[in-house]
């Protein structure tokens, strides 16, 4: 449970490569430039002997155990790892003990280090607030879930909080060049193919931890790694797709288009492919989101909920989880009904507002709250809808310049065909036809 960095150790016992790579000192931490600038939290943490309790959020494979050990490293702090998955209050409360005991016969300070921290329970919970509370440890929990739901108030609010975000593209390449030449990673012996190397960064999403693995089972089959060695070490193809070339839009194109089409097959095919060459979900998220307005609109309304709510659990908790809530509203948009009677309505009203078409406010519907609007005249001879027979009544809505156009035209097609009929009586009914 407790790792001093006894160096001595770790040369006896070989170690993964995620673990030989990981950096030695905030400065060779790669990603989460926006944690570890002069005078961020995590900075004042390493050059201060302050303790300070702090919660690392963010995707798998972000750095967070990462930056607990560097923090221990540098600051020459004691460090205790607890996996929540294992631990319990005893197992806690034991640590919590033995850094008090630490810190008052040597000074020596302790980092614990909670993993998963949001799969403790409320007791196991209650059992550290005393050492945060008193500074005993400096306390550094990592978890992947919202801790907002996870974590009790009394904890969350004696501690930082930390976002972390996943690694771009450029910073695992540079995860991965770094562990080709280093001595504590492959030391030169191995080679590393443009292709190859392309492809484990795809394959990673984001998760530096993820790509190391993948670099190591691929560098235990040959010293020179090409597309076809690392397709055998993790048993994935390579998916011919470019994040920022020809595939990228003519995939998502295909994508929209056979969801436009009604074909879900097609659809969750573009949809896997685009998952499986890395592609941002939040990306596919917001086409999708964009898709049940723009092509289901009134149809379904329920088809934004679903779109609404598969963007908000990809937010919450990513791939590959959020895979699934992706195809739930891909499945959705697909079978939906179809309607661009929403598209078409605001672009021939923006139309007509960048032709110069807009008028002043019909005098009866400006705003009559503020002193002096009566004297000029705002909201005199208003009728409030609420006071007639149907919630209707017959008055001008619209500028002088516009009033005779026509927007929104529905389809008759699902939930739209019952909104049709009502809008024609209304509209009939309004402009006295």
């Amino acid at each position: 449970m407790e790792s001093l960095f006894d160096s001595a150790a770790e040369e006896a016992t070989p170690q993964p490569l995620a673990v030989r790579m990981r950096p030695r000192n905030l400065d060779e931490v790669l990603g989460q430039r926006h944690l570890l600038g002069p005078g961020t939290p995590l900075r004042r943490l390493v050059e201060s002997e302050a303790p300070m309790s702090l919660f690392l959020w963010g995707p798998p494979g972000t750095g967070k155990t990462t930056l607990a050990y560097v923090v221990a490293g540098v600051t020459k702090r004691r460090f205790v790892e607890i996996s929540a998955v294992s631990a319990g209050v005893k197992d806690v409360r034991a640590a919590i003990d033995t850094a008090r005991r630490e810190l008052g016969m040597t000074g020596r300070q302790t980092v614990l280090f909670v993993d998963e921290v949001h799969r403790f329970n409320k007791a196991q919970q209650d059992a550290l607030l005393p050492a945060v509370e008193n500074r005993w440890v400096t306390f550094i929990g990592a978890t992947t879930e919202n801790p907002y739901f996870s974590v009790i108030s009394p904890l969350l609010s004696r501690s930082l909080l930390l976002t972390l975000e996943s690694l771009s593209d450029d910073d695992v390449r540079a995860v991965l060049e770094r562990a080709v030449t280093d001595e504590r990673g492959l030391a030169g012996r191995a080679t590393l193919a443009p292709e190859a190397l392309d492809h484990l960064v795809r394959l990673a999403g984001g998760d530096a931890r993820r790509s190391l693995t993948y670099l190591e089972a691929a560098a235990l089959l040959a010293d020179e790694i090409t597309v076809e060695v690392v397709e055998k070490a993790v048993d994935k193809a390579a998916v011919r797709y470019d994040r920022q070339g020809d595939q990228h839009y003519d995939v998502i194109s295909a994508f929209i288009k056979s969801m436009r089409g009604s074909d879900a097959d097609a659809a969750l095919h573009y949809l896997a492919r685009m998952i499986e060459a890395g592609e941002d979900p939040r990306f596919i998220a917001r086409r999708i989101v964009i898709f049940a307005s723009e092509d289901v609109g009134l149809a379904d309304p329920t088809c934004l909920q679903t779109a609404v709510a598969a963007a908000q659990a990809v937010q919450l908790i990513g791939l590959p989880e959020g895979g699934i809530n992706l195809a739930h509203a891909v499945i959705h948009c697909a079978t939906a009904p179809k309607s661009n009677a929403v598209i078409k309505a605001i672009g021939a009203a923006s139309g007509d507002v960048r032709k110069g078409l807009i008028g002043q406010v019909p005098g009866h519907l400006r705003d009559a709250h503020y002193p002096g609007a009566a004297k000029l005249g705002h909201g005199e001879g208003y009728k409030y809808p609420h006071d007639f027979e149907h919630g209707l009544v017959r008055q001008d809505y619209a500028p002088a310049e516009v009033r005779s156009r026509r927007y929104y035209e529905p389809t008759r097609h699902g939930a739209e065909a019952p909104i049709a009929e009502r809008w024609a009586k209304i509209r009939a009914f309004l402009r006295g036809e």
